[in-house]
């Protein structure tokens, strides 16, 4: 009940400042570019789209959605509730990967892409791995500045690997690299489905843990108590 709670809060919040317009947008201009380039070329390009955009926008979005609460004190006054950490991030998380696999999908229909069920677990996938990495680059800063410089690096980290592999350079070791795994997923490649798929459990595992002990020392930070 809690959780669900502070999803459709989560949500609301979105909805409030403007980021489902901002998709809503993007979705838009997206699908009428895609009616504009030739048919063979649409649905590679729109494994790009959706990897650049609905994907990894969480990381941009958390980004301006914690330092929005941090300017409104929202994170003091989570801090001192019962919310858990946890249940926190699942929050954020989810609520933006809902509206991220959402666009994902309609970009993809509209380029006609093969196993779409693909290009569903890409996206979402994507969304969650960026939405973490934009959690724990925000926790730790105070300012709009201090966010783009953090996410520089881990954009160069997070893209260039699968920027390769696009290219053409599909050696095996890349698909350790979890950019390059949904960027294959996105293009509609189902082959060794269910062993990349637990790869990527494994790095959000990974990564969540990491976000998790971040955010709840910012919690500590703010709220002057041990949670």
């Amino acid at each position: 009940m809690r959780l669900r709670n502070l999803i459709l809060g989560d949500i609301q919040f979105q909805y409030k400042y403007g980021f489902y317009f901002v998709y809503i947008i993007l979705t838009i201009l997206y699908i009428c570019l895609l009616n504009l380039i030739p048919e063979e070329w649409s649905r590679n390009t729109a494994g790009i789209m959706i990897f650049s955009d609905p994907a990894a926008m969480g990381l941009f979005f958390m980004g301006a959605i914690i330092l929005l609460e941090k300017s409104q004190r929202v994170i003091e006054s989570v801090a001192v509730t019962p919310v858990k950490v946890s249940e926190y991030i699942i929050s954020k998380v989810l609520s933006i990967g809902l509206i991220s696999t959402v666009v994902g999908i309609i970009i993809a229909v509209s380029a006609g892409s093969d196993n779409l069920y693909t290009v569903v677990l890409g996206t979402f996938f994507g969304s969650v791995l960026f939405s973490l990495l934009g959690l724990l680059a925000a926790s730790k800063i105070s300012s709009l500045n201090q966010f783009l410089l953090l996410t520089v690096p881990i954009e160069l980290v997070s893209f260039l690997p699968a920027i390769i592999y696009l290219m053409g350079y599909q050696k095996s070791i890349l698909l350790l690299h979890p950019g390059c795994i949904i960027i294959r997923f996105l293009l509609g490649n189902n082959s060794y489905l269910l062993p990349l798929i637990i790869l990527l459990f494994i790095w959000i595992g990974i990564l969540y843990l990491i976000t998790y002990y971040s955010i709840k020392k910012m919690f500590t930070e703010v709220g002057g108590v041990k949670l």
